[in-house]
């Protein structure tokens, strides 16, 4: 069982910045691209965010694109999500996954491609 861990969450003002990361124990990250997803509480877990294997193909939902930006250091064997402009409706818990498409794909947003999920980090966006 592929086991990572999401870190980075809390608690910030409308209008700040976090960044999380998902942290692999070996470099087991380089075989797959990876997607960012969250879930409110009531809701149905969203796509986020996806990065390729290489880094190279990045994909956006439209509600953070110019906000957020997702990268990669398979060095470091770590994903990164930088979220700035935080709003209200962004807060929920944080998950990242891994999709052995390596590329990614058009439909990145489907839980449905995703084999290994982390446990999430929550976020929350509050005056």
């Amino acid at each position: 069982q592929l086991q990572f861990v999401e870190s980075g969450g809390g608690e910030v003002q409308p209008g700040g910045s976090l960044k999380l990361s998902c942290t692999f124990p070996d470099d087991t990250l380089k075989y797959y691209a990876v997607g960012w997803f969250r879930q409110a509480p009531g809701k149905e877990r969203e796509g986020v965010s996806c990065i390729s294997r290489t880094g190279h193909t990045t994909f956006y939902a439209d509600s953070v694109k110019g906000r957020f930006t997702v990268s990669r250091d398979n060095t470091k064997n770590t994903v990164f999500l930088q979220m700035a402009g935080l709003k209200p409706e962004d807060t929920g818990v944080y998950y990242c996954a891994t999709d052995p498409e390596e590329n990614g794909r058009s439909t990145w947003w489907s839980t449905a491609w995703y084999d290994h999920w982390g446990q999430g980090t929550q976020v929350t966006v509050s005056s």
